[in-house]
């Protein structure tokens, strides 16, 4: 037995590529994938109506629905409520369709948030993966100390990015990714920036995997089509990540 889950990211309800979401409702209609795994960026400016949009969209599937927050998802124009509220549509959304957790034989998702409200630097865009939310984080894992299942943490920002180079835009980002491989963190899911990847990554007595989803909205970057990503993991083996682009014409 193996559980599959189909990973999607930064579809972007107001910019969204409505041709690429078609296909990827048909092969949730077709292949029942075990969950849809969304990590952020649901809408593009956290309007009313955008989070209508991936309601609809979200509620025809009949698999468990897990959504993560994105630096999209918090309210852009309306700071009030973005200071005191930041979370309310993006709450009412996971409240409607979505899942607060999912575990099979195979695996156990996990929750890390690594959007804030602000940050010392401009654009707020970027990660920053507060010593609170690890710490919530860790503790969850904690919970599955001894269990040979894959612990698979969901963030929306990369906790380091595809192949190594230069600064790490997700503030605590090295050090939040050791902490929760040392604490049994087997692979970590993100989206963010519009590429995906999957890569093995390691460090002194830890090892873990990082796979990052595309864009579904229309919202290219560097010339890479929409995608999405489907993971076949089963216990005691290593996750096998399939990339499913949607090139352009």
């Amino acid at each position: 037995m193996t559980t599959r889950l189909f990973h999607i990211s930064d579809v972007h309800f107001g910019v969204e590529n409505s041709a690429a979401l078609e296909r990827v409702a048909n092969a949730v209609h077709e292949q029942r994938p075990d969950a849809l795994v969304c990590t952020g960026d649901v809408t593009q400016r956290a309007t009313r109506e955008e989070y209508a949009a991936a309601a609809d969209w979200f509620s025809q599937f009949d698999v468990p629905v897990w959504i993560d927050p994105g630096n999209h998802d918090m309210p852009y124009h309306n700071l009030w409520e973005r200071f005191t509220r930041p979370y309310d549509r993006h709450n009412a959304l996971r409240k409607a369709v979505a899942v607060e957790r999912f575990e099979t034989d195979d695996l156990v998702l996990i929750p890390l948030k690594s959007t804030v409200r602000s940050q010392n630097r401009w654009p707020w865009s970027d990660g920053h993966v507060t010593k609170a939310s690890e710490a919530r984080t860790c503790k969850e894992l904690a919970r599955f100390q001894s269990d040979p299942r894959h612990l698979i943490v969901t963030a929306h920002h990369p906790l380091h990015g595809p192949k190594i180079e230069g600064p790490n835009a997700t503030i605590r980002g090295d050090e939040a990714m050791t902490n929760l491989a040392m604490n049994g963190m087997s692979a970590v899911l993100s989206g963010h920036i519009h590429k995906p990847f999957s890569e093995v990554r390691s460090g002194p007595g830890w090892r873990t995997h990082v796979i990052g989803a595309g864009t579904l909205s229309t919202r290219l970057r560097g010339g890479i089509p929409a995608s999405y990503n489907v993971l076949t993991c089963a216990k005691g083996r290593a996750i096998e990540v399939e990339i499913r682009d949607f090139p352009q014409g």
